[in-house]
């Protein structure tokens, strides 16, 4: 076997893995809501563009409190990834004191078929 087919079949059993272990990863949907310098800095723009980086769906909002809020579908090592990202992260200009998770869930379906920023 050349080096071509030994990388062509190491990259087909390497993106079949890939998909086995993705669809067959749990689901899971949970709600958040940020609280600190989250609006008037881009917070739901960059929350909207990292969801879609990783992969998640769901929708980002504003509330009349100051704070962010929404709710994140998808495989359960993304979801986690994203809820550290909204504790630590965020936007370059915001300033996060805390966020909350409630309402976690495994689901059998998304409910969201894209990452919306609502109003």
């Amino acid at each position: 076997m050349n080096k071509t087919q030994l990388f062509t079949r190491l990259s087909l059993n390497l993106l079949l893995w890939k998909t086995v272990t993705m669809s067959t990863e749990e689901l899971l949907s949970v709600d958040y809501e940020v609280y600190g310098r989250v609006q008037g800095v881009f917070f739901r723009k960059y929350t909207q563009s990292e969801g879609k980086k990783l992969g998640l769906v769901g929708w980002v909002q504003n509330t009349p409190a100051g704070t962010v809020q929404g709710q994140l579908q998808g495989p359960a090592s993304k979801v986690r990834q994203m809820q550290e990202w909204l504790k630590t992260t965020g936007s370059p200009q915001s300033r996060i004191i805390k966020a909350d998770f409630s309402n976690e869930k495994k689901i059998e379906n998304l409910a969201f078929k894209d990452f919306k920023v609502t109003h």
